[in-house]
């Protein structure tokens, strides 16, 4: 296991870089100028949520990285820290609500694909992406709430 640990500062690490990438773009003066449904969290509880998503999503790749014959697993991480970034960037950059929703509703797939070839290979780096598919589920029914209501 020791010997592993490395690998696991470099998945902490990538996912790192993917998280500082997207928080460089931030709501701003356009995000609070659209309309949004009642149920819209407050500003402040996004980065809390994802930093302890951010490190589940490293663990979670860590550990099919190391699970045998887990190659499709391995895909559907790699391609959803790819979307994941990119959200940021389509929503908040370039203020493209429907490609927003297009890139989240791409990421869910991901995460599901995630979960149901990581499963039988490894648990536990499945059950860790169980709360991101919770929190994507409703941040992708937030992104559809506000392109329906800025339309």
């Amino acid at each position: 296991m020791m010997r592993q640990l490395p690998s696991l500062v470099v998945f902490l690490v990538l996912t790192a870089l993917v998280a500082a990438f997207a928080a460089q773009f931030q709501p701003g003066s356009w995000y609070a100028a659209l309309a949004k449904p009642a149920w819209t969290p407050p500003n402040g509880i996004f980065a809390p949520v994802w930093t302890i998503l951010y490190v589940s999503i490293a663990i979670a790749g860590w550990l099919a990285w190391h699970a045998p014959l887990a190659q499709r697993a391995r895909l559907f991480w790699f391609t959803g820290l790819l979307l994941n970034g990119l959200w940021s960037y389509v929503f908040f950059r370039a203020h493209m609500i429907d490609w927003a929703l297009l890139d989240i509703g791409l990421l869910w797939l991901s995460i599901i694909g995630f979960i149901l070839t990581a499963w039988s290979r490894s648990r536990a780096a499945a059950l860790l992406f169980l709360p991101y598919l919770t929190w994507l589920t409703y941040a992708a029914l937030l992104n559809g709430a506000i392109w329906h209501l800025n339309r």
